[in-house]
């Protein structure tokens, strides 16, 4: 079954190690909706699991213990309902004890949704683990959920019953821009890379996103018909997708609309000032949340003037609604098609493409040929008091005392470096040494969708990477 999955390789292997241990083991996955959970741990786990079950969204608790109740009987026509959920994981621990296998696997989805108020599910679900499976060597329990901030707080950093009890921890990623080939390339789509480039920097490399793609259209006019019809599978994505993923959602909305006003990214004082949230731990929280969830990045400004923590958008699908979506007053059911090759979508497609690379940071230092070296990843801009502010998205800092210094450039046709363009990255790299008191040896490296033109003005590149290299 395992070969049905697209991408995850490692992520399977995992699975697979864990099931064939010797001792109980408690996993659990995360991830925002949409990127493959469900499916992860169905497809691999396959038949050898016991015991499944899919709590459900806004219901009172004793409708979740119906719910509990039904697909117990399932398993065992013999069980007596529970009505809480110490009798329903009680019933559980006799089900599993007379179950005729060497694993006993129990997979439960949607586990936040399970937590209702004053259930008191999470203290019985504590104590099944604490008290019985962890006591066994051959309970191997999978759990999942959508609900990040709820499998953060209440799971993986519980400081309650279930503190350093998880044996592992997953947090599914969306797909490399390599696995959406894969993808795309197996189901016979046809799509170029460049297509499938301008699908990432529009949706990012979510599984679901692209299950919904039609192969008979164009990768333009798949996203007329999700986003803009006014029946399309994902005209609303921005708001559920906030809404399943993290409880307060308006909160998290407010971060990330204040992130789309600067390309640079903010600092937290910035953020607050322009949402009015409270300067207080829980706002905290949530940019905690935020990042590990790969919808934002925080980075120390690349300074010995300045150790300053910038935070930036860099997940795709926000920053295509932000700048796109949302800029369709007249609700255009074709308003894609209409904005390709306009200046709207050349202001778009300039971050997208930065967004894009910023989550391949890995396919570069491969392509750059730098990665056994130890190097870390910053982002540098000016400070406040400079006359003239600069700003460099990508430097990668190298042990062995090279500095590669990234502009990220999205193009139809090879990038042709200008006389004036030259002289601004020239003048961004003085600053750059300026500001930063860098003494390491400054290395421009042009990452651009194919290559550069190479003329008179070309020659202050030291080293180059092209769209094709991200897909490796």
């Amino acid at each position: 079954m395992v070969e049905q999955i697209f991408g995850r390789k490692s992520e399977c292997c995992l699975i697979e190690k864990y099931l064939s241990t010797n001792r109980s083991e408690f996993v659990v996955v995360y991830g925002r909706r949409r990127v493959g959970k469900t499916f992860l741990l169905r497809q691999t786990l396959g038949d050898s699991i016991c015991f499944s079950f899919t709590g459900m969204a806004n219901i009172t608790n004793a409708e979740q213990l119906q719910n509990f109740n039904v697909t117990m009987h399932k398993y065992n026509p013999d069980a007596k309902s529970s009505s809480n959920w110490i009798e329903a994981f009680a019933q559980l621990e006799n089900y599993l004890e007379n179950v005729n296998q060497e694993r006993k696997v129990v997979f439960i989805d949607e586990l936040s949704w399970m937590d209702t108020p004053k259930s008191n599910f999470l203290p019985a679900f504590e104590h099944f683990w604490n008290a019985w499976a962890s006591a066994r060597d051959d309970v191997k329990l999978f759990v999942c959920g959508s609900v990040a901030s709820w499998m953060l707080d209440n799971v993986i950093n519980n400081h309650g019953g279930l503190h350093n009890r998880i044996t592992h921890e997953m947090y599914l990623e969306p797909f490399t821009l390599g696995e959406c080939k894969q993808y795309f390339k197996e189901l016979n789509f046809g799509y170029s890379d460049k297509e499938i480039a301008e699908f990432y920097m529009a949706m990012g490399g979510i599984p679901y996103y692209m299950s919904l793609m039609d192969k008979q259209q164009s990768v333009v006019q798949n996203i007329d018909r999700l986003v803009f019809s006014p029946t399309g599978e994902l005209r609303n994505e921005k708001e559920n997708l906030f809404r399943s993923i993290f409880r307060h959602s308006d909160d998290y909305i407010a971060i990330i609309d204040a992130l789309s006003t600067k390309n640079r990214g903010l600092t937290r004082s910035e953020i607050l000032l322009i949402t009015g949230l409270n300067n207080n731990a829980q706002f905290g929280k949530r940019m905690d949340e935020l990042e590990k969830c790969n919808f934002i990045r925080r980075y120390e400004n690349y300074s010995n003037y300045q150790r300053q923590t910038v935070f930036q958008l860099i997940d795709p699908l926000c920053h295509f609604w932000n700048k796109i979506v949302e800029a369709n007053k007249r609700k255009a059911t074709d308003f894609w098609s209409q904005t390709i090759g306009s200046p709207i979508y050349n202001t778009w497609s300039g971050l997208a493409f930065e967004i894009l690379c910023l989550n391949h940071v890995p396919q570069i230092k491969q392509a750059l040929g730098i990665s056994g070296i130890q190097s870390s990843v910053y982002s540098w801009r000016t400070p406040a008091t400079a006359d003239d502010g600069a700003q460099i998205d990508l430097v990668i800092d190298r042990a062995d005392r090279c500095v590669n210094v990234c502009e990220m450039k999205f193009c139809r046709e090879e990038y042709e470096m200008t006389e004036p363009e030259s002289r601004r990255i020239e003048h961004r790299l003085l600053q750059f040494q300026r500001y930063a008191e860098q003494r390491k040896s400054l290395r421009l490296t042009m990452i651009t969708s194919y290559g550069i033109k190479h003329n008179t003005h070309s020659s202050i590149v030291q080293n180059e990477v092209t769209l094709a290299d991200l897909f490796k």
